[in-house]
């Protein structure tokens, strides 16, 4: 009984030693990540800044400066390994091998996933701040590309699409070189001035502040009947600058383009 108790004490003595042993790396570990941290985040600010300043595309220079961020907090993360002594760890995770690095790897696939799409939207460029696109059921106006997922304004409401979804699934961009395509249908009676009618919107149209024919052509057809209603179809393209209310423009223009056209005598189905 005696042996026991002395196996015991020295089994909680070395227990005792290790902990102290331990203590001052764990102590320095967290220095060492509190450190990476603040440097990250200095110099992605710093990244960010410089990027934002010498680049047009501020959508691709707010990501590169969050992905130098990260990688710098992975390297702290990979010192605080080494520290405690988790040389396996970091070894795993630098090789991509191990039993560690395919749990880790398996468990975050989704994150990376996003993260690897997020690298492959940044450079690939279908879209820019202030874009309006359509994917995965969800349309609305672009306002940041994070490393995991792209921020999409709808009905003032933000909307966090994963990046890997707008990789694998149909993504649609509704602007065109900083201009935004809009449409909307007006009824006509069957038998009125057609031609007429096309005529009075295309002044419409010339006269508004907010359309612009650049490199576009604006136009105004018949695309079908029904039940004696003759469809006219109106395409026009407006800019999309920070300062302009893309929902506020439309209803402008449709409400001027009916009431030329009640003013004119054309009855409006």
């Amino acid at each position: 009984m005696e042996n026991f108790l002395k196996d015991v004490f020295k089994h909680l003595e070395g227990y005792y030693y290790n902990i102290v042993d331990l203590t001052p790396k764990f102590i320095l570990a967290i220095l060492v990540i509190l450190i990476a941290w603040f440097i990250a985040s200095r110099v992605g600010l710093f990244a960010g800044n410089r990027l934002k300043a010498r680049m047009h595309d501020r959508l691709l220079a707010t990501f590169i400066a969050r992905l130098i961020k990260s990688v710098l907090i992975i390297i702290g993360i990979l010192i605080m390994f080494r520290i405690i002594g988790l040389d396996g760890i970091a070894k795993s995770m630098l090789a991509g091998a191990g039993i560690s690095a395919f749990v880790i790897g398996f468990a975050l696939k989704d994150i990376g996933e996003n993260f690897l799409a997020g690298i492959l939207l940044a450079f690939k460029r279908p879209f820019s701040v202030g874009d309006i696109i359509e994917s995965n059921g969800v349309k609305g106006e672009v306002i940041n590309l994070n490393l995991r997922d792209t921020e999409v304004k709808s009905d003032s409401k933000i909307i966090y699409i994963p990046n890997a979804l707008l990789i694998k699934n149909t993504l649609i961009n509704y602007n065109s070189a900083g201009y935004l395509l809009q449409t909307f249908t007006v009824g006509l009676e069957y038998g009125s001035d057609y031609n007429r009618a096309i005529e009075l919107v295309k002044e419409v149209l010339e006269r508004h502040d907010d359309v612009t024919d650049k490199d576009h052509n604006d136009s105004a057809v018949i695309t079908d009947i029904t039940a004696a209603i003759v469809q006219l179809n109106i395409r026009y393209w407006v800019q999309t600058g920070t300062g302009s209310n893309k929902a506020e423009n439309r209803s402008k223009i449709i409400s001027e383009v009916l009431n030329v056209l009640k003013e004119n005598g054309f009855v409006l189905k």
